[in-house]
């Protein structure tokens, strides 16, 4: 019989990484060249960062596509030595792997992923979904829900959005997001950008500027199924805007977001 932990099974190594087995079948690409494919793959938390990455018993690794590093890129991933460029669909990345300094993770080996880094393996996959930037934490959650909620949306003194039927996301660590229906938008105020970010939990966001402030509403046109209720509705940083819900002047949250949209 198979006993699974109530608690969260982390366990934390001297070096000051935290890690655990993760159950699911993960695969990874550089182009067309599938470099990992792993059924034992476990999840890496390093120090002072927020989200996750994988690292693979050697085994599951094409070890024949590495090769030791030509500049290692050494002290960083928690003090790693070891990195190893990649030769890989016809071309060279370097530091695209390491191996961690700790003895629990001994035979493992980790990447990078492009999307967030601008280098590494390109396309990952979990079972037979592709994620984008990091790994999902199982430990986090991203519940999107349809409300009724009277929202208020005001930049600079302007409203530019009332409505009674949002859909509220609750991510874990973040304020609650305002999803609302482009037909209660003040659209003549917003102009499209052309940037762009990924989430691996939401999927591809667009963009618009208002009011002087850059990239601050967002939407995601094709939403991962989790949260197909956000499909084409607008969202507005909690951060640089000021937002009444029912009657309520919401405080601007501080987050990992607030540098880049004030």
């Amino acid at each position: 019989m198979t006993t699974f932990p109530t608690a969260r099974d982390v366990r934390t190594t001297p070096e000051g990484l935290l890690w655990e087995p993760s159950e699911r079948w993960v695969r990874g690409r550089k182009g067309d060249v599938t470099v990992v494919d792993s059924r034992h793959p476990v999840l890496v938390w390093e120090p002072d960062v927020p989200v996750p990455l994988y690292a693979f018993p050697r085994a599951d690794v094409r070890e024949d596509l590495l090769r030791p590093a030509k500049n290692p890129a050494t002290g960083t991933h928690t003090g790693s030595r070891i990195f190893y460029d990649l030769e890989a669909d016809g071309g060279l990345v370097e530091n695209a792997a390491w191996t961690f300094p700790a003895a629990d993770l001994a035979g493992h080996i980790a990447f990078a992923w492009f999307r967030r880094w601008g280098t590494g393996l390109d396309h990952w996959y979990e079972e037979e979904e592709e994620i984008f930037v990091h790994p999902r934490d199982p430990h986090k959650r991203v519940d999107a829900m349809a409300g009724s909620r009277h929202v208020r949306v005001e930049i600079d003194g302007t409203a530019v959005a009332e409505t009674r039927h949002p859909v509220l996301l609750f991510e874990t660590g973040l304020p609650t997001r305002y999803y609302i229906p482009r037909e209660d938008i003040r659209l003549d105020l917003l102009e499209a950008t052309d940037h762009h970010t990924d989430c691996p939990y939401k999927g591809t966001a667009e963009y618009w500027s208002t009011g002087g402030h850059a990239n601050i509403v967002w939407s995601y046109p094709d939403p991962l199924p989790a949260v197909a209720a956000v499909k084409g509705l607008l969202a507005f940083f909690n951060e640089a805007v000021d937002i009444t819900v029912d009657g309520e002047r919401l405080e601007r949250p501080v987050t990992p977001f607030t540098g880049t949209v004030e």
